[in-house]
This record gives structure tokens, C-alpha cells and sequence, in this order.
């Protein structure tokens, strides 16, 4: 079972519905990772200052911006704050419209609600309800301290939040310059009905079982057909470095937790105490890869675990040079 993003409640009028949002959607797409062709070792992303080629602390970048060519305005992350919407943990509902009269360009994301805290009546209720009258809810939400317009719409058994796209984010079709060729184009019946029994001759139903993503099956297959060949690049990290991309996630993890319960997230804390960690591991690493240097001539580990050739052969040739020690 999925796990719920967020949760709150659908309101509308005197009607309080509890709900859980679950992503209705997932991303399989093929992952490459960068690695560097010379020593196989894996390339990360670095903030590159475009002008010096130099690289770019965190603590040196601010947000700007550009308010003419070549001039930007800078905010503060206090600024920025002061203009996200007030978190309201509710699915407010303005309007109900025709599920046709939302342009196909502004559906964007599409997410999963669930009934919470025995709302399954309600829920039942407003889901019946929008399909006997044949309508959308148009909602307002907000998601990650960011505001997003919404239709609430029934999908069998269950209801769907489908994010939208705000209007001046779709642009129009006179972008696309269509010609008076396309637009008034003269079409004889007879070119028509030729179209229209190629359709009917190609109608089907939809199964989604059938259809496949043959890149990533391919990429697959050459991956695996690879694999068993031998064809293996063993990929080193650094020391420390697989402990501290989990404690980064589960960092952030816990931001995310903060931020849908309305708490204060305190990220300059957390990565004060984050850094010591890393100096504490490169420290010991660097300690470690001194350490043998400076006992190898007298270390009494190393030559137990010597083997047993190299032992004899030690020993072999402290002899010799004290029989020729004796003779001389």
C-alpha cells in the first residue's frame, strides 16, 4: 500500500471530509549514473560559478531575480518565505464544472485520495454525487508550502486530485502559427469517409498491458547480456561517503514530516551536527592510510600475517649474509 504524502480534508460548504494523498503515479524511467571513464569513479554535480569556473560554497549563493538584462533583484530566504501561502491542510473547494471544460493542456499531475478518520461516508457520498451530476471539483490546495489550482474528480470507485496547471503557464495556440491551410483546409466527404473507416478498421480498446517502454527493455537487456559477459566496472567511493547519503535522506525525510505537520524545520542545526561527522570519518580514514607508514619497519602484524614464502625467504637470506659475514 502506497504511503501518504499529506493529509487533511476536503471542505466544502458545512462538509468536512478527512482524506490521505497518495501519489497515483511513479517514475521507471532507465537511472544512468555519471562516472568518470579514466578510474570508474562515480561524478557528482558541483554549483560552478559560470564566469570563474570556480566552484561555489552553499553558503555563498543567494536567490535573485532577473529584473531587466543583466540586473537581477535579491531575496532573502526570510522574503521568500513571507510570500508562500499559509498552510491550511485542507482541499478547499470553489466550484463544480463539467469535467470537459478543463483544457487537456492544464491537467498536470494526478494524485490518489483515500479516506481518513472513518470518512468513508462522506467520502462515498461526494464521489456518487459528482458522478450522477457529471462534474469536476475545482479546489485549491496547498502542497509544500506552494498553492496549486486542482480538480477533485471520481475515478471508479475512488477519487482523484489532479493538479492543474495555471493559465499563464499554457500558452495558447497562436504560438504554434497555424497557416489558413490547416485551419480552413477543404476536405472533400469522400477523403473523409476514407479517414473515418481507417479509424473504425483501427479502433481497439485500451490495455494497458500491452503496451511497453521498448527503450528501457532493450537498455535492459544489453545490461544484463553484459553483465553475464564479464563486462562489470567496479565503481569505488569514498570512505563514509554511502553513510552520509543516507543520513542526508533521512534528514530530509524528517524536514518533509516537519513541514506537512506545520512545524518549524531547523536545517542550520542539522547540518552543524552533520559536519563534524564528516570531518570525525575523514580524520580517522586519513589516520588509518598514515598509520602503516610510519610502523612498517618495526610492525610485528604485518609480518605475521606474512606468508609463508615470503617468511622463508626472509629468513633464507639472513642467513646467507651471516654465513658470508662468518667466512669474510
Amino acid at each position: 500500500m502506497a504511503r501518504a504524502i499529506w493529509k487533511g480534508a476536503i471542505s466544502f460548504g458545512l462538509v468536512h471530509i478527512p482524506v490521505a494523498l497518495q501519489s497515483a503515479t511513479s517514475s521507471d524511467a532507465v537511472d544512468f549514473d555519471w562516472l568518470d571513464e579514466r578510474s570508474m569513479e562515480p561524478v557528482g554535480y558541483k554549483r560552478i560559478n559560470k564566469a570563474t569556473g570556480k566552484e561555489v560554497s552553499k553558503e555563498h549563493i543567494v536567490k535573485g531575480i532577473q529584473y531587466e538584462k543583466g540586473r537581477y533583484v535579491i531575496l532573502s530566504e526570510e522574503e521568500i518565505r513571507t510570500a508562500h501561502p499559509a498552510s491550511t491542510q485542507t482541499i478547499d473547494i470553489f466550484s463544480f464544472v463539467s469535467s470537459d471544460e478543463i483544457p487537456l493542456t492544464n491537467i498536470d499531475t494526478p494524485y490518489y485520495l483515500a479516506p481518513d478518520k472513518r470518512g468513508e461516508k462522506v467520502y462515498a457520498l461526494l464521489r456518487e454525487t459528482l458522478v450522477d451530476a457529471n462534474k469536476v471539483a475545482l479546489a485549491y490546495v496547498i502542497l509544500h508550502t506552494r498553492q496549486h489550482l486542482a480538480a477533485l474528480m471520481p475515478i471508479d470507485s475512488a477519487l482523484v486530485l489532479v493538479l492543474l496547471r495555471w493559465p499563464n503557464e499554457v500558452r495558447g495556440l497562436d504560438e504554434i502559427a497555424l497557416t489558413k491551410a490547416t485551419t480552413d483546409a477543404s476536405l472533400t466527404k469522400s477523403e473523409k469517409d476514407m479517414a473515418k473507416r481507417l479509424v473504425s478498421d483501427m479502433s481497439g480498446k485500451w490495455q494497458p498491458e500491452e503496451y511497453r517502454d521498448t527503450f528501457k527493455e532493450k537498455i535492459m537487456e544489453l545490461v544484463d547480456k553484459k553483465a553475464s559477459d564479464g563486462e562489470i566496472e567496479n565503481v569505488e567511493t569514498e570512505a563514509g561517503e554511502e553513510t552520509r547519503k543516507s543520513a542526508d535522506i533521512i534528514d530530509l525525510t524528517e524536514l518533509l514530516k516537519r513541514s506537512l505537520r506545520g512545524e518549524k524545520s531547523k536545517p542550520t542545526s542539522s547540518r552543524k551536527s552533520a559536519e563534524p561527522a564528516k570531518v570525525k570519518t575523514a580524520s580517522k580514514t586519513s589516520a588509518a592510510k598514515a598509520e602503516p607508514k610510519e610502523k612498517k619497519p618495526t610492525s610485528t602484524a604485518k609480518v605475521k600475517t606474512s606468508t609463508s614464502k615470503s617468511t622463508t625467504a626472509k629468513t633464507s637470506t639472513t642467513k646467507t649474509a651471516k654465513s658470508k659475514s662468518s667466512a669474510r
